[in-house]
């Protein structure tokens, strides 16, 4: 039956309390904001770009790119900065995936350093990153010409990442200073640059590893299967299960790979990107997993502690 609160009369402590109005889900008024920010991006810049880096947060830009600019296809390509160290599911993957939902993808490799041995076991985790990352970002930037870089990064997933704005600009040289940061007063973006300089974009800002999860349980939007747990051949070292993919990877005196139940929460090279013990093999399960961790999902990247404060000193080089 229904009834009508006299406004008169005060309210008995037993009585329910009365709903609030309607509003957009937490998922739907992420994906809302998220999709505003790439029109305004493709609206105020001449020559946007995606960093596509293969992941489940990458899954999840393009998802949102193409809903943004439904029903026509997605206004700008996509860059992935090769390595060649990368695990073969996701080159797999990126190559499927992108040629089904048919985006336009530009590979960029430093194939200089590539051919000079660069590896992270040869030359150490900094400069490998410096070389086949940073170098290769850049110079993958400029030879498009892009004035805008859309990127996946999310503020839950690491402190430097923590102080990013959606609009991220990039000096003449690709590189980041946090003091040179704009304001974003009440979501008002700034997207004036001068020439040579850029934004890099996050849209992801907000989200957080849960919500890139569910967000994908949602949609049903494919990753690579590397996400999901199995058994695979990984070397046991410490708390690190690391994965027997390149021959270059040096044993330990007693060291063996074995089989090992176990998913990766985040995807990279893999010679720097650790497995975890895990039985999740459904996106419920990893999402029911993720309910009760404490950890972040980067604490298995070796690149993010190959020094103090490291991710934020490769970002202001012009890392992602």
């Amino acid at each position: 039956m229904h009834t009508v609160q006299d406004a008169t009369k005060p309210r008995l402590s037993a009585e329910p309390a009365p709903l609030p109005p309607p509003t957009l889900d937490h998922l739907r008024a992420l994906e809302a904001e998220s999709i505003a920010i790439m029109r305004e991006v493709v609206a105020e810049f001449e020559r946007p770009v995606m960093l596509y880096s293969i992941g489940k947060d990458s899954s999840v830009l393009l998802r949102l790119a193409q809903k943004a600019f439904y029903p026509g296809p997605i206004p700008f390509p996509l860059l992935h900065i090769d390595t060649t160290y990368k695990f073969r599911e996701m080159i797999e993957f990126r190559d499927r995936y992108t040629a089904e939902i048919g985006a336009r993808l530009i590979v960029h490799t430093n194939t200089d350093a590539i051919a000079a041995g660069t590896q992270p076991f040869a030359v150490g985790t900094q400069r490998c990153c410096g070389l086949l990352k940073t170098r290769a970002l850049l110079d993958g930037l400029a030879a498009g010409q892009f004035d805008a870089a859309f990127g996946g990064a999310r503020r839950d997933e690491e402190r430097s990442r923590a102080k990013e704005r959606v609009f991220s600009l990039r000096d003449e040289k690709g590189q980041w200073d946090p003091k040179r940061q704009r304001p974003e007063l009440w979501q008002l973006l700034n997207g004036r640059v001068r020439p040579g300089e850029s934004i890099r974009v996050f849209p992801l800002s907000n989200w957080t590893e849960i919500d890139v999860w569910q967000y994908i349980h949602e949609e049903r939007i494919p990753v690579v299967p590397l996400y999901f747990a199995k058994p695979r051949e990984v070397v046991v070292r410490g708390e690190s299960l690391i994965p027997v993919e390149q021959p270059f990877v040096p044993l330990r005196p007693g060291e063996k790979p074995q089989l090992v139940m176990c998913r990766m929460r985040s995807l990279g090279c893999s010679p720097c990107t650790g497995a975890i013990r895990s039985e999740a093999d459904t996106v419920p399960k990893i999402i029911e997993e993720l309910v009760g961790a404490r950890n972040s999902e980067r604490q298995l990247r070796v690149i993010d502690h190959d020094q103090d404060g490291s991710m934020e000193i490769k970002k202001r080089e012009g890392y992602f």
